[in-house]
């Protein structure tokens, strides 16, 4: 069993991962706010940068010898066995439409696995955070997942249903499946899991610091999230499931 987290290191996380979020909140729904096209055709903003910048200086500045990953600088790889992962704006499509449900996500990975995870909800006031060892809290309530134990009786959400991102056949099998089907997408989506809001979250493929945030959350709140092969390795553009754990064996089966 891994050791709990440091309760000094996570407040410092949680801070820096609060103050970055914030500060989308200066471009958000702004009619001056232009986006750009990355390579791989998705959309970044002056905030996604400037959220990104002031979280790498923060944890630079606090610890120089960890190695440093985001979405939208190169990796700064330190000599410590400790990983930041950085999202700052994960849900960027929907940033730039005013739309309130975009994240500010940040993870923690150490020599003992999965460390801290933070969804930070700006525009509407919510965040869900956790420590390995330290539980997760939306706000300042306990965070746990839902009781439902049938997926015919559940709500499953993907950041889409289009293809070709789904498998024909996994597409089919989960839509007809019984679940209520809904499309609240991003780390929203995963936060809905975790305060038990709905019962699981599944995306096809996600880079790593799409989901490794999740992979401290989702467990702290009582749920289950693995690959849909049932694997934890992070890994970029793999699938993956984050359930109420109940669920979890039924989603995986219809998803091959």
């Amino acid at each position: 069993m891994a050791p709990p987290v440091d309760k000094d290191l996570f407040t410092f996380a949680c801070k820096a991962a609060e103050d970055a979020a914030q500060l989308t909140l200066q471009w958000f729904q702004n009619s001056d706010l232009t986006a750009d096209i990355k390579s791989d055709g998705t959309e970044v903003t002056d905030a996604d940068r400037s959220a990104e910048d002031l979280l790498r200086s923060t944890i630079s500045k606090e610890f120089p010898s960890d190695t440093i990953i985001g979405e939208e600088a190169k990796d700064s790889i330190g000599s410590s066995s400790r990983k930041w992962i950085i999202d700052p704006i994960d849900g960027t499509a929907s940033f730039v439409r005013g739309v309130p449900l975009y994240s500010s996500l940040l993870a923690v990975i150490d020599e003992h696995g999965p460390a801290i995870g933070i969804i930070q909800l700006p525009a509407l006031g919510e965040s869900l955070i956790a420590g390995r060892g330290l539980g997760a809290y939306a706000g300042n309530e306990l965070a746990k997942v839902s009781e439902v134990h049938l997926i015919e009786e559940s709500c499953v959400s993907s950041s889409s249903f289009e293809q070709p991102w789904w498998p024909k056949e996994a597409l089919l099998n989960i839509t007809s499946s019984g679940a209520k089907i809904r499309t609240w997408g991003d780390g929203y989506g995963y936060f809905l899991v975790g305060t038990g809001r709905i019962e699981a979250m599944i995306d096809p493929s996600l880079y790593t610091y799409d989901i490794a945030a999740m992979l401290t959350i989702i467990p702290e709140c009582g749920g289950k999230i693995t690959t849909w092969s049932g694997e934890s390795e992070l890994e970029d553009k793999k699938g993956w499931v984050a359930s109420n754990g109940l669920i979890h064996k039924s989603i995986l089966n219809k998803l091959h």
